[in-house]
């Protein structure tokens, strides 16, 4: 029996195990319930080609609470974002938003101003896949790094405490 109970508790500690992850080249930490797979894509824009870095954890099982985790980070030329701009900030973080909402044919469901420090940031949900599903945003200005914190979740599963746990646990180093 008592081999038994070891076992249990063995498989609950391995599934809530939530660990820090840092990225010292991203400059921040954040906690998630496993690890990260990265990648680096470069697109070409406007305003010349940008480097996007995203740190992302998939859920093997359509049970879990949240079916993705997502830290990305991009450096924008230092003449085009001004975190320091209050109206160029807005637009920037709204037609975030709203290529966001686009990209997966989805619905804003609401958008608030953050900060993380001093620095100025946006909260947005999406609901999508005819509003099955949910996406939490935290995204934040750092001077001229954008960084988007995201989960994924089934509706009925997107007031878990998990996803929660991610967002606020988003921190940047030095």
């Amino acid at each position: 029996m008592s081999k038994l109970l070891f076992l249990l508790a063995t498989c609950v500690f391995a599934q809530n195990a939530w660990q820090e992850h840092t990225d010292l080249d991203g400059r921040f930490k954040v906690f998630l319930p496993g690890n990260f797979t990265q990648k680096t894509d470069t697109i070409k824009t406007e305003i010349g080609q940008l480097v996007y870095h995203t740190s992302f954890l998939q859920s093997e099982s359509a049970e879990a609470e949240n079916l993705f985790y997502m830290v990305s980070y991009c450096d924008y030329p230092s003449n085009v974002v001004f975190a320091d701009s209050t109206g160029l900030t807005e637009e920037f973080f709204q037609a975030t938003i709203e290529a966001a909402v686009e990209s997966v044919d989805g619905t804003l469901a609401y958008s608030s101003d953050i900060k993380l420090d001093t620095h100025p940031g946006k909260q947005w949900r999406i609901d999508y896949l005819d509003g099955k599903a949910i996406i939490k945003n935290r995204a934040y200005l750092v001077c001229n790094r954008f960084y988007s914190i995201q989960t994924i979740a089934w509706k009925e599963k997107s007031l878990n405490t998990d996803g929660n746990r991610f967002l606020d646990s988003f921190k940047l180093i030095e």
